[in-house]
């Protein structure tokens, strides 16, 4: 089993932005999508901050986020990367099934990765996440280099903290349409 202790805020920008995106697509009535916790056993408790310092996973998660835009299964995870180049063992085995299960029930599978350092926010279609997952299972690169991935699905943060990810969904649909 994992553990999780305090280490800082690490990719709590991306959730942040991401609760705050799906609250807004929530009220206009666009999306309603659910953040899925991770379930875990606390071990140790800090009593004066009455906050968890250790704890075990109970088990795996699936994937970050899960719901429906306007009738279609949605799911996905979010990622932060601070280099150009994001390795592929951020995304585990577990996750991958279960996006492919998901994918084959006609739901969208996708994951965000934010480049910290640019301020980038990156679409990763399944069909893409899969080619690269296999090219690493195959002995191929185990990383994913900011340049091999498709320009047209890089986004900004609008505003600074809102993710406008259904237009991604809208052109994964497009391309899937096409295909």
């Amino acid at each position: 089993m994992g553990t999780w202790n305090s280490r800082g805020l690490r990719g709590s920008t991306l959730e942040e932005m991401v609760n705050w995106t799906n609250d807004h697509y929530l009220e206009k009535g666009l999306a309603l999508i659910q953040k899925i916790p991770t379930p875990i056993t606390p071990v140790r408790m800090d009593a004066d901050h009455k906050q968890i310092t250790l704890a075990y996973f109970e088990k795996r998660s699936t994937v970050d986020y899960i719901g429906a835009v306007q009738g279609i299964p949605v799911c996905f995870d979010a990622k932060e990367c601070v280099a150009d180049t994001f390795p592929l063992h951020n995304i585990h085995e577990h996750q991958i099934t279960f996006m492919t299960q998901f994918e084959h029930q006609d739901g969208i599978a996708f994951i965000l990765i934010y480049y910290s350092e640019r301020n980038e926010l990156y679409y990763m279609r399944f069909e893409e996440m899969i080619r690269f997952w296999n090219r690493a299972c195959d002995g191929g690169r185990k990383s994913i280099r900011y340049e091999e991935l498709d320009p047209r699905f890089f986004m900004k943060p609008k505003n600074g903290y809102y993710i406008p990810y259904l237009d991604f969904i809208n052109l994964d649909l497009e391309l899937r349409e096409e295909a």
